[in-house]
């Protein structure tokens, strides 16, 4: 026995990569050990994808970035929601050139109005991160976007600009989706499960910071709220940039005059315009001194 097997502090069983390097280094096949049925459960992708394995990915899509993330030292997050049509400002005579009927158009004019909230997008991105603010050890404010293009490029490229980390939960879908360019590659999150993305974007969230978007936009802004109504998270600021295109598209006073929501849960929410707005609303909030 080894000086090192002596120790009462000394692992007794195998670690897992270990027993799959000994899988690895086997000299022999046979039929029995050639069979996906011998191969080591964790290393079974097959058995891993089956549908009564959905609650083991469930688990294991909620732990991964929160261990690495843990690991990077990330305390706390400002987290970016909004389309993914809204053009950098260099793209909108691309995409005005591409509009062949009145119709569509249109609909290109009012998207190339509001690449202006890419530029506020990436200045809040570039204040946040300027800031560095740590706390305990912990890096605080990190720019976590949902790591594709548009509003979320922009949050993404702020922090970049400053050599800041930055954060991309990207999601799986039926068409091509791929992490834009600033997501730092060992912060670059793929998700299967959209409820468990969206967990991971209010798990750290200090700061929600809210742009013009559609369904997706709708429903990461709408679940932040009744979070925070019904009393299961903590208040925290969230920023609606866009008043012209929030007060178009929801009328949040005819809600709370149908009764359907109380007055005061129009106040979880602050409208504002411009980078520098957003994060006084912030600043105050925490009573942080850093601009």
């Amino acid at each position: 026995m080894t000086e090192e097997e002596k120790k009462l502090t000394d692992r007794r069983f195998y670690k897992a990569e270990q027993e799959a390097s000994f899988e690895d280094a086997r000299s022999h096949e046979t039929p029995q050990t050639s069979n996906a049925a011998y191969r080591l459960a964790f290393r079974d992708t097959d058995f891993l994808l089956r549908e009564e394995l959905r609650p083991v990915r469930f688990q294991l899509e909620l732990l991964k970035p929160e261990m690495l993330l843990e690991e990077a030292n990330i305390g706390s997050t400002i987290v970016f929601y909004g389309s993914a049509r809204i053009p950098a400002p260099d793209d909108c005579d691309v995409l005005l050139a591409a509009a062949t009927t009145p119709e569509r158009k249109a609909v290109a004019e009012r998207l190339v109005a509001k690449s202006k909230y890419y530029e506020e997008a990436r200045k809040l991105a570039h204040t946040a991160s300027s800031c560095a603010v740590v706390e305990e050890g912990m890096r605080q404010f990190v720019v976590c976007s949902g790591g594709g293009p548009s509003i979320m490029e922009a949050a993404n490229r702020g922090a970049a600009e400053v050599g800041a980390e930055t954060i991309g939960l990207n999601i799986v879908l039926p068409h091509e989706q791929a992490p834009n360019r600033y997501v730092t590659p060992r912060l670059a999150f793929q998700f299967h499960y959209f409820a468990l993305r969206k967990m991971h974007f209010l798990l750290r969230a200090r700061a929600l910071a809210v742009f013009p978007g559609g369904y997706g936009t709708f429903d990461e802004f709408f679940e932040a709220l009744c979070l925070i109504q019904t009393g299961k998270m903590k208040p925290i600021p969230i920023l609606l940039y866009g008043k012209e295109f929030w007060a178009r598209v929801v009328d949040f006073e005819a809600l709370a005059e149908e009764g359907v929501i109380n007055p005061e849960d129009i106040g979880l929410f602050h409208l504002v315009e411009t980078a520098e707005e957003g994060w006084q609303v912030i600043t105050d909030f925490y009573g942080l001194n850093c601009g």
